[in-house]
């Protein structure tokens, strides 16, 4: 096997208070340059990855690097430009480059900074953020990724090959000032690890994976625990065969029920409601999904993977109730979207180094309910447990779905044999009204998270 190391720009980390000065820097010079407003952003960040395969260290790269965007408005007119060079003359170029693309561009009456009073940042430690992460030897990463693999391969003789197992560890730093005074930082830090075994029998190949993710080391599942519920994944797909099409309970698997929690989001973020391209558009405060359903969007939980004191605007992160007992009770917006629809912001605004802000979710997710998910498919006759999807056909607009899937067929309230080669169709107004059960194992392992989950009623195709 061939190693692969890759070091990009691994220069020492800056002091925060060193940045958080540049940031005014650049703001400050923003405006003496004929900037009605601006905003800079600054990030820092450094990475380690490593793919090990067949026991053999195939890959592996420590990284870190630095850059800063601005964005700078003359009156209604914006445009941004960013870069990696710190030094001042880079910087200066980039400012004056931003200013010539806003002399040019055209006026939008939404364009603008949030009002100086909705700017601010949630107080206390959200807890994602550890000095450990920064501290892992890449020895380490190795040895984990080594041990994920071969328990996942030890597991069973038919698990004969492998994508290999990983583990990744990164710490990043956020600065942003604008020119009504907010200057905000914020620190992340996370380390994963996952396993990929293949499975051959009688000629046919399957693949699954398992993976676990935490801000430091102490919160990851073991290696051993992770490599032996990837090839357990792995194994009960072998032998899957199709299944006469038929309209059937069809229950989603928690990695699985997350892709819906992605259809809310498109369906509830301002910029769908305000071009009318969501099934949703005109739904708020109208019964959209079961009773039983509340989707809650937390850009301040602690802890989370998504969590962050203010948004790409300086706007506060908040709990937001996106649908309560079925009831759409609020979109996600930034302050444009908002302007558009004559609203206020959720704190939702999402930006990268150059662009304007989009709308962004911080950590998205399904309430969870009563039941085990073994109670849940003890009560289905016949019906489809979907472990993967593959594939998108989703049409926002109208609501339609039909993705290609597998996973494991339930007869009589227990799995009994693997599935492939379906798809699985219907309408997402429909699809949401029809989620009855809803699992009590809520699981956060990234920003969106979802229990298990079971619809009434979709089309299953198959033979």
């Amino acid at each position: 096997m061939n190693t692969q190391t890759t070091t990009e720009s691994n220069s020492p980390q800056v002091a925060a208070d060193q940045l958080a000065e540049l940031a005014r820097r650049i703001v400050a010079r923003a405006q003496e340059k004929g900037a009605s407003a601006s905003e800079c952003v600054i990030r820092e960040g450094r990475e380690f990855s490593t793919t090990v395969r067949l026991g053999q260290t195939e890959m592996l790269k420590e990284a870190g690097g630095k850059a800063l965007g601005i964005r700078v408005f003359r009156g209604r007119r914006v445009a941004s430009t960013y870069t990696s060079d710190f030094s001042w003359p880079a910087i200066e170029q980039m400012i004056d480059s931003a200013l010539a693309i806003a002399q040019v561009t055209s006026d939008d009456d939404c364009a603008g900074l949030p009002e100086a009073s909705e700017l601010g940042a949630v107080a206390g430690d959200l807890k994602t953020y550890s000095p450990e992460v920064a501290r892992i030897p890449a020895s380490l990463g190795v040895e984990w990724a080594t041990r994920c693999e071969k328990a996942a391969l030890a597991l069973d003789p038919r698990l004969q090959n492998s994508e290999g197992g990983s583990f990744d560890a990164s710490e990043g730093r956020k600065i942003f000032c604008n020119s009504l005074g907010f200057l905000g930082e914020h620190r992340s830090s996370y380390c994963s690890m996952s396993a990929v075994p293949i499975a051959v029998q009688d000629g046919q190949m399957q693949r699954d994976y398992w993976y676990t993710m935490g801000h430091d080391l102490s919160q990851l599942q073991s290696p051993e625990e992770v490599g032996r519920i990837a090839a357990e994944r792995t194994l009960r797909r072998l032998g899957g065969r199709k299944v006469p099409t038929q309209r059937v309970p069809v229950i989603f698997d928690p990695q699985v029920a997350r892709s819906l929690l992605d259809h809310v989001f498109s369906a509830v973020s301002g910029e769908a409601i305000y071009r009318g391209a969501s099934f949703w558009a005109e739904s708020l405060g109208q019964q959209v999904a079961h009773t039983g359903l509340t989707v809650i969007d937390d850009g301040c939980r602690p802890g989370g993977f998504g969590s962050t004191p203010f948004d790409g605007e300086g706007v506060p992160t908040r709990r937001t109730c996106v649908i309560e007992a079925g009831v759409l009770q609020s979109w996600l917006l930034n302050c444009y979207t908002a302007r558009k629809l004559k609203m206020k912001t959720t704190g939702n605004a999402a930006r990268g180094l150059a662009g304007n802000p989009g709308v962004g979710y911080g950590n998205l997710y399904f309430e969870p309910g009563q039941r085990t998910p073994r109670e849940m498919i003890a009560g289905v006759k016949q019906g489809l447990y979907v472990t993967e999807f593959i594939g998108m056909g989703v049409n926002m607009v109208t609501g339609d779905y039909s993705r290609g899937a597998s996973g494991l067929w339930i007869e009589n309230g227990e799995l009994t044999y693997p599935v492939e080669e379906i798809t699985v169709a219907g309408n997402l107004k429909e699809l949401f009204r029809n989620i009855t059960e809803i699992g009590n194992d809520l699981e956060f392992r990234s920003a969106v998270a979802s229990p298990t989950l079971l619809v009434e009623g979709l089309t299953v195709a198959g033979a």
